[in-house]
């Protein structure tokens, strides 16, 4: 009886492998997309626990539904006066941010 072999891979060599090494072009695009998409992903999870709709939190932080649905899939660039206004006005949070 033959027996198949797992093709499992490490994730960070699965992304090395479709993305390249950390420091060439197409990694760090992968990377600067994948923050984009963590942030709209943690605001949307953010307006959720908050029972909210996109609407209640643009008139919250004096912004458009449309701005936040943006930001939310990941179709926006946000400045960060823009996103430290949402957390504070949407939600009365601070934004702490870190560097790695």
């Amino acid at each position: 009886m033959k027996t198949k072999q797992s093709k499992l891979v490490d994730l960070d060599d699965f992304i090395d492998n479709q993305y390249g090494a950390r420091g060439t072009a197409a990694r760090e695009t992968f990377e600067e997309g994948y923050e984009a998409f963590k942030l709209g992903a943690m605001l949307q999870e953010m307006r959720k626990e908050n029972n909210m709709t996109q609407e209640q939190l643009a008139a919250k932080c004096g912004t458009t539904k449309t701005y936040i649905s943006r930001i939310e899939n990941n179709a926006s660039d946000i400045r960060l006066s823009t996103l430290m206004r949402i957390v504070w006005e949407g939600f009365g949070k601070h934004l702490k941010l870190t560097v790695d």
